[in-house]
C-alpha cells in the first residue's frame, strides 16, 4: 500500500529485458517509494505534535506501526535530519529536533524577509481567481476564529500561507520557506492560542490581501513583512 510508481519508474523496469534484473530494479524502486512515504509520515508526526521536541523515535514500535523493515525507516529519518527536523545522536539513537528560544527567535527574523519578498512578488501576479481564493481563506478563518477553535483554525492558516508563498512559482523561494516553518510549527502554535492569536492573526491576513489588492509592491511587502514581525512578538510573550 506504500509503493507509488510513476511512469518513468514503471518504463525502467521494462527496459529490463532478465526477469532478474527487473526483480532488482523492483526491489530498488520499492525501498525508495518506501522511504519517501514514511519521510512525508513521520514528517506530519512531528509537525502536528503527536512527536514532541526531545521525544526519541523508538525504530521497533515505528517498524512495527509501519509494517517495515528498519532500513527504510532510517534513509527516512536521515532525510529529516537533513530538513533539519530530527537530530541524530550517536549510539543514542534519533530525536526530535527541540527548537530554542534563541534559535527561534533568529528564523522568525530570516522568515519575515522571504515572506516580505512573497508579497511584493505577488503583487504584480495577483490574479481575480487568486484574490478569490485569498477572499475565501480569509472568510473561513474569521468564522473558525469566532468559536475559538484552534485546531480548526491552523491548517487553514498554514494552506492560505501557503497558498501565497506557492503563488509565487518560485520553487527556490518555497523551499526555503517551508524549511523554516517546518521548524518553527510547534513554537507557533503556542502564540496562535494565547494572546487573542487567532482573530488578530487573521485582521493581519486582511491587511495582507489588501495590500496585494492595492498594486503597491512596498506596501504589500511591508505588510508581509509585518505579520511575521507581530508573529515574533506574541511568541515571545509565550516563552
Amino acid at each position: 500500500m506504500f509503493f507509488v510508481y510513476n511512469e518513468k519508474m514503471i518504463e525502467q523496469l521494462n527496459l529490463d529485458s532478465e526477469s532478474e534484473n527487473r526483480g532488482e530494479a523492483l526491489e530498488v524502486l520499492k525501498t525508495s517509494s518506501l522511504t519517501a512515504v514514511l519521510e512525508k509520515e513521520l514528517e506530519h508526526l512531528i509537525i502536528s505534535g503527536k512527536l514532541q521536541p526531545g521525544e526519541r523515535l523508538n525504530e521497533i514500535q515505528l517498524s512495527s506501526r509501519f509494517g517495515t523493515s528498519r532500513g527504510p525507516l532510517r534513509e527516512a529519518t536521515r532525510s529529516l535530519a537533513a530538513k533539519g527536523l530530527v537530530d541524530v545522536i550517536r549510539n543514542r539513537g534519533v530525536f526530535v529536533r527541540a527548537i530554542s528560544v534563541e534559535e527561534a527567535l533568529e528564523i522568525y527574523d530570516l522568515r519575515a524577509a522571504i515572506f516580505g519578498l512573497v508579497g511584493r512578488l505577488l503583487t504584480e501576479m495577483l490574479s481575480d481567481s487568486m484574490l478569490v481564493q485569498l477572499n475565501d481563506f480569509l472568510r473561513e478563518m474569521d468564522e473558525i476564529a469566532e468559536g475559538k477553535d484552534f485546531d480548526s483554525y491552523y491548517p487553514v492558516n498554514l494552506a492560505f500561507h501557503d497558498f501565497l508563498v506557492t503563488s509565487t512559482g518560485n520553487k527556490l523561494l518555497v523551499r526555503e520557506y517551508k524549511s523554516l516553518v517546518n521548524k518553527l510549527h510547534l513554537c507557533r502554535a503556542k502564540g496562535l492560542v494565547q494572546a487573542g492569536g487567532l482573530s488578530v492573526s487573521n485582521r493581519e491576513h486582511r491587511e495582507m490581501v489588501d495590500a496585494l489588492a492595492s498594486g503597491n509592491k512596498e506596501r504589500a511587502q511591508e505588510a508581509f513583512f509585518r505579520h511575521v514581525e507581530r508573529s515574533k512578538n506574541r511568541f515571545r510573550t509565550t516563552v
